[in-house]
């Protein structure tokens, strides 16, 4: 029986047709056939070159397939990673948190805390890229204080881990942040002449942020607030305090509010 020359076309257009799905196919079913140590091996080495959806591809996979073992207790903290690396920040807390409650007598569960800290101290980076922009009052610092009870947790629980010299040192940068944060709303107050307002922060900053360099602006702000109150004793009381602990401060020169620290003098749209 002899086809056409159209006939032959079509056929050997559904072949390849046939062919390319049978292509696809095998591909796509690379998660549900593989075994174990390869799907960890192949999740792994997308990770590793910054191949982060198809990690999480497989890392899930791996997870769902085989739920107990070493590899799928791996599996879980490097998915959460990945999908951190991917800017999935709150599918990442999740897994973490997950892994946490899981396993918290794993070997690298301090790594769990500390890949959360970092988690929430760069959705932190936004906040303070803008910061300034913003109402003082209605800045946001959740993820940082969260952030910073983070790696306390860590540093805590785990204070001879390798990751609790670094966390330290975020802590640090956290606190600091945030007590300028404070400051600012402070100050924000003051000059709207809502001065029990910038008084009862200043307090806030004094207990929170006692050894921080803004402490010493939350003692001028309260003696300026007190003046303008009327309150000339505790003014007074804040002005002395003020001198034992920060004697170079702007405040004894006139200078300050509006020309204290050197972050201040560096955004000319500040408040």
């Amino acid at each position: 029986m002899r086809f056409s020359p159209l006939a032959k076309f079509f056929v050997l257009l559904l072949l390849a047709i046939f062919a390319v799905g049978c292509h696809r196919e095998k591909k796509q079913d690379d998660t549900e056939v593989l075994p174990v140590e390869q799907m960890y091996s192949t999740a792994k080495d997308a990770l590793t070159v910054g191949n982060e959806g198809k990690a999480i591809r497989y890392y899930q996979r791996l997870i769902a397939r085989f739920p107990f073992g070493a590899y799928t207790e791996q599996a879980q903290i490097e998915l959460a990673f990945a999908q951190y690396k991917d800017g999935k920040q709150d599918e990442a807390l999740s897994t973490i948190n997950r892994f946490i409650k899981t396993y918290p007598t794993h070997k690298h569960i301090d790594y769990a805390y500390y890949l959360r800290g970092i988690v929430n101290f760069d959705r932190d980076r936004g906040f303070l890229a803008t910061w300034a922009n913003q109402d003082p009052t209605k800045r946001e610092m959740a993820t940082s204080l969260q952030s910073f009870e983070d790696f306390n947790e860590l540093v805590t629980k785990f204070p001879n881990s390798r990751y609790s010299a670094d966390a330290r040192l975020r802590m640090i940068y956290l606190r600091d942040n945030l007590s300028r944060a404070q400051v600012d709303v402070a100050r924000f107050y003051f000059k709207r002449g809502a001065y029990v307002a910038a008084i009862n922060r200043c307090k806030d900053i004094l207990e929170r942020f006692d050894r921080t360099p803004a402490a010493g602006d939350a003692l001028a702000i309260m003696a300026l607030s007190y003046k303008s109150l009327g309150q000339t004793k505790l003014a007074d009381d804040s002005e002395r305090v003020l001198k034992l602990n920060y004697p170079g401060h702007p405040y004894f020169a006139g200078r300050w509010p509006d020309y204290g620290h050197w972050w201040m003098r560096l955004v000319p749209f500040h408040g």
